[in-house]
């Protein structure tokens, strides 16, 4: 039951609404003027606060200011008298959620509330979402090869530079290239990836660009290209050694001027977009091989950073069974299961080839195959099924 804070030094007024506002199944508190409604922000837990605006001591912009710099998840609805709609109208500017003159309208009272509520529920689910997020994204173990990266991410994430991310399948690319924007300034916009091995070279440039309707047979509308959807935030073009050439042209120009064009178009659009790359293959042999533009690997390799694989971090197999036998045991609704020191020793012997992602598919396919505790047994049974 949501819990709401009147703040309103008018005895009358406080009783009104808080009669009102428990008939409609909130909980109610009240508080006499500012200061004693702050007090009370930091004893109870509040979902939203009405405040009148015309208080002594301590006025309702003062409270505003307090709430919007020390509760910023909880909507403030001021009351403003006839005179005070200047006033009024600056709280909005200053982080009110709305403002309700007086007399006050009952019915237009409840459909603000309920609209500050189901924002402020927004705000939350957006936030326990980013974190699930960046849980699934975060970068496991404490080995010097591991930290290394971690603290190169660390150090060039507030910047703008773009970044080349190399490293074998599986080890982690990716990981790294969220890591990157979740830590930058522009973490408030889009990340946006791209396969570049998975889109057929004749798509390519649609799907980065975007095209215009008619542009070729099958364009039936207008289409947003990715460097469009992530303007104000980053792309991640993955496995970028394997882009078509005249891809690897357009790419450079939009590196260049910071404007594209998209298929069958006539008109630059001005992008503003941070790069991160990656790729499992050696560039500079694929420049040698005329597969790679030289000029563009060097616009793109301002920051280079190496993930290594599993087999040079051995040590950090401990910490990751354990994180994976975690994440998947939740994402399986089932109680977290043991893992034995001869179990993760038997692990640790095995040849990765396959990198992180093969050792969280072992894992996964030992919590669904044995029982409560996993061990050495089970590792020899089921972790490499066909065989080396």
């Amino acid at each position: 039951m949501p819990r709401i804070l009147i703040i309103d030094d008018e005895k009358s007024i406080r009783n009104t609404l808080k009669e009102i506002l428990e008939y409609e199944k909130y909980e109610v508190e009240l508080a006499e003027n500012g200061s004693q409604g702050i007090e009370m922000l930091n004893q109870v837990k509040i979902d939203a606060v009405l405040c009148d605006i015309k208080m002594p001591k301590m006025d309702g912009i003062e409270v505003l200011s307090n709430i919007v710099n020390n509760h910023s998840d909880i909507p403030v609805v001021m009351i403003s008298g006839h005179g005070d709609i200047e006033t009024a109208v600056d709280s909005l500017k200053k982080g009110a959620f709305d403002y309700i003159q007086k007399p006050l309208d009952l019915n237009r009272l409840l459909i603000t509330l309920r609209n500050a509520l189901d924002k402020s529920n927004l705000v939350i689910e957006t936030k326990t979402l980013r974190k699930k997020i960046s849980k699934a994204y975060e970068i496991v173990g404490e080995s010097p090869a591991i930290l290394k990266v971690k603290e190169m991410i660390e150090r060039i994430a507030p910047t703008d530079a773009r970044v080349l991310i190399t490293g074998e399948n599986g080890t982690g690319k990716e990981l790294v290239a969220h890591q990157i924007h979740e830590k930058s300034k522009r973490t408030s916009g889009q990340f946006v990836e791209v396969n570049c091995a998975a889109i057929p070279s004749e798509l390519i440039e649609s799907e980065l660009f975007g095209h215009e309707k008619g542009s070729f047979t099958s364009a039936i509308k207008q289409r947003i290209g990715k460097f469009e959807l992530a303007n104000g935030g980053t792309i991640f073009l993955d496995e970028i050694g394997d882009m078509s050439l005249s891809a690897q042209a357009k790419v450079l120009r939009a590196l260049q001027e910071n404007r594209i064009m998209r298929v069958g178009g006539e008109k630059d659009i001005s992008v503003n977009v941070r790069i991160i790359a990656a790729t499992n293959k050696n560039i500079k042999e694929e420049i040698e091989k005329h597969n790679f533009r030289e000029d563009l690997y060097h616009r793109l390799s301002v920051i280079l950073i190496h993930v290594p694989p599993l087999t040079e971090r051995k040590e950090d197999i401990p910490a990751l069974v354990n994180h994976f036998i975690e994440q998947i045991c939740s994402d399986y609704g089932m109680p977290k299961k043991k893992i034995s020191a001869s179990a993760i020793k038997e692990l640790q012997s095995i040849q990765w080839t396959g990198n992180i992602r093969e050792l969280h598919n072992v894992i996964e396919r030992l919590i669904i195959l044995c029982t409560s505790e996993i061990k050495d047994t089970d590792v020899l049974a089921f972790a490499q099924p066909m065989g080396r």
